[in-house]
């Protein structure tokens, strides 16, 4: 399992082991559990990439999965229902990965995308649901030869107005937790949404873990896409 941030996974690893390791000059945090293993890479599709290759080559996994947070661009997803895509398209160049599994179209974009942006993805490629690595982890995996899958849990909602943080995030794919609260900590404005955006990951992460956690104890095939648009599964209060 590929992710961005520990943050997102915190409930579910937060008894599996914990091991450095490195690959091509760079460390990665992994854990381990059993026949599954788990690497926050960090924000964007280049930290993706990396963290894919590491993982692939270091533990030569059946199957790669991008897991964590995904913004929804379909009204119809609200915040802690899970998300698992039969296609992933890179919006960068248009170039997308079928999942063999799942239902409905993620698409990877190269910002975080505020309520504007969501619309333009939508309307451009049909998709119900917006993240920044999954396409990078989807292409790592398919030019290895290794089955690819992707679940997200939506943590803000289409019409969710996002508070300025891609400036935060550094080039290491890391997100300036300090430098970002002490910005919005002089802009009181921002306060509430920054807040709700705290709830909604809190929500977000319990229902991430709790499906991954599932999956992880009780393995299965996924199932073949049917015609649906998108799973939805029970939100997690």
């Amino acid at each position: 399992m590929v992710a961005a941030l520990e943050r997102e996974v915190r409930p579910l690893v937060k008894r599996w082991r914990r091991i450095e390791r490195e690959h091509q000059g760079q460390r990665f945090s992994f854990f381990e559990y059993g026949q599954s293993v788990l690497v926050c890479g960090g924000i964007g599709g280049e930290s993706a990439r990396r963290a894919t290759e590491a993982v692939i080559a270091l533990y030569q996994p059946e199957l790669v999965q991008s897991v964590g947070f995904a913004g929804a661009l379909d009204p119809a997803l609200k915040v802690g229902e899970i998300f698992s895509p039969s296609r992933v398209i890179d919006a960068r160049d248009g170039s997308s990965v079928e999942t063999g599994c799942g239902r409905g179209v993620l698409v990877s974009a190269a910002t975080i995308a505020g309520a504007e942006q969501k619309v333009k993805l939508a309307e451009s490629y049909g998709a119900q649901a917006v993240d920044m690595e999954a396409a990078a982890v989807a292409r790592g995996a398919q030019a290895r030869g290794v089955r690819f899958m992707a679940v997200k849990a939506i943590s803000d909602e289409s019409n969710f107005a996002m508070p300025p943080m891609d400036r935060f995030v550094g080039p290491d794919g890391h997100f300036c937790a300090t430098a970002f609260a002490a910005n919005v900590a002089a802009q009181p404005w921002l306060w509430p949404r920054v807040l709700q955006l705290a709830r909604n990951s809190a929500k977000a992460s319990r229902a991430l873990c709790g499906e991954l956690d599932r999956y992880v104890n009780e393995p299965k095939k996924p199932e073949v896409s049917g015609p649906e648009l998108h799973p939805i599964s029970k939100v997690i209060d």
